[in-house]
């Protein structure tokens, strides 16, 4: 797996373990002072001894090349931060698809919509998900509902048990035997009676 970093950075490191272990550091603490294993400080080792400099230089990451270049992504979050409206459409939320006609019919390229994420967080975006909100919704209605009617209609909390009293379905009387304050439970998953006032 390619290591997190720009290739310069990526480079840097790999100098830096050069630098160290022309100190005569250790490899296995080079390792760890960079956050890199132990392999990897060793290939670079043989890499600059082989080639120098030109063998710790990073390599473009393998794979497709993108379909969009660096100056249309730009282009691209701006035409998104503008709006869906701006870019003709109705409402304000833009969905994969929408941003797949986007791409489309600035850039003339394809993108499956499954895809557009990836390329959205590429450019600095993250997915979002549109509160839901009924039309008829009134605010001041329902914040006077749950001042004057919320308290009427909301049931009273059941009295706490003291702290000291026993769980279970008996509760000693002043002499010390179990008092019976409800039904006995016959199977685990019945509920417990109330205690009888």
């Amino acid at each position: 797996m390619r290591p997190q970093g720009s290739p310069a950075e990526l480079e840097r490191r790999r100098l830096r373990a050069i630098d160290l272990l022309q100190r005569e550091i250790p490899v296995h603490v080079v390792a760890e002072r960079l956050g890199v294993d132990r392999r990897s400080v060793r290939r670079w080792k043989r890499a600059h001894r082989g080639q120098g400099r030109a063998g710790l230089r990073a390599r473009p990451a393998p794979g497709r090349p993108p379909k969009l270049t660096t100056p249309q992504q730009r282009q691209l979050a701006r035409l998104v931060v503008a709006g869906p409206e701006a870019a003709g459409y109705r409402t304000s939320l833009w969905t994969c698809r929408r941003i797949v006609d986007l791409i489309r019919h600035h850039f003339k390229v394809a993108y499956h919509p499954d895809h557009v994420g990836r390329l959205l967080r590429a450019c600095g975006f993250s997915p979002q998900r549109p509160q839901p909100r009924a039309k008829e919704r009134d605010d001041r209605r329902g914040r006077e509902w749950i001042q004057q009617d919320w308290p009427r209609v909301k049931k009273p909390r059941a009295p706490r048990r003291p702290p000291d009293l026993p769980r279970g379905d008996r509760v000693p009387d002043a002499a010390g035997a179990p008092a019976h304050v409800g039904a006995v439970r016959r199977h685990a998953h019945a509920v417990r009676a109330h205690p009888l006032a």
